[in-house]
């Protein structure tokens, strides 16, 4: 079956800082006519800090579209699109954490809100930490704390932790040490 949506005309409704809203017009699988809005966005990334005594290095951050304080782990948006992925996941985590990693293994990309959002999120599990000073940007405000990974496990699961892309990263983690027979 052809699925593919074919855009006929493009037009930006709105400029910002880090997104831009299209309004495009399209033809769909079947010849119609139909209209799609939505958002560009460069990207970004998130990492799963995980200390060596099975503990995750988790943020409270205020999230003002929905008003209130979330659970997340760290994250941040690439400086363009074509920065490394790596290198941004490792800055982000300096930033927020102050937090250094021996290693960082890729956990594949998130996809958030793939109707209306072009934003990839690649996701990364640091392990072996070391700690230095944070480095937040000026108009960043956010606790950092640490947490069992069987809690998170279970907050995700209970629908506490409600940010998309640490459930993800949070229950692959979860997944990855049962395969390494490690306790979780």
């Amino acid at each position: 079956m052809h699925l593919e949506e074919k855009c006929t005309s493009s037009r930006l409704i709105y400029d910002g800082r880090i997104v831009k809203l299209f309004e495009d017009e399209i033809e769909l699988p079947n010849g119609a006519p139909a209209k799609r809005e939505h958002i560009k966005h460069v990207g970004a990334v998130c990492v799963l800090p995980l200390t060596d005594d099975g503990n995750v290095v988790m943020e409270r951050q205020f999230r003002y579209p929905f008003g209130k304080v979330l659970v997340e782990i760290p994250a941040g948006k690439l400086d363009g699109p074509n920065e490394d992925l790596l290198a941004a996941a490792l800055r982000e985590l300096r930033e927020e954490t102050g937090i250094v990693p021996q290693s960082m293994t890729y956990l594949g990309d998130f996809i958030g809100s793939p109707a209306i959002l072009g934003e990839h999120v690649g996701m990364f599990l640091a392990r072996g930490l070391s700690f230095c000073e944070q480095q937040l940007d000026e108009d960043e405000f956010l606790e950092v704390f640490t947490m069992p990974l069987g809690d998170a496990v279970e907050k995700v699961l209970s629908g506490e932790i409600t940010d998309g892309k640490t459930q993800a990263a949070v229950l692959k983690t979860h997944i990855i040490l049962q395969k390494e027979g490690k306790e979780v």
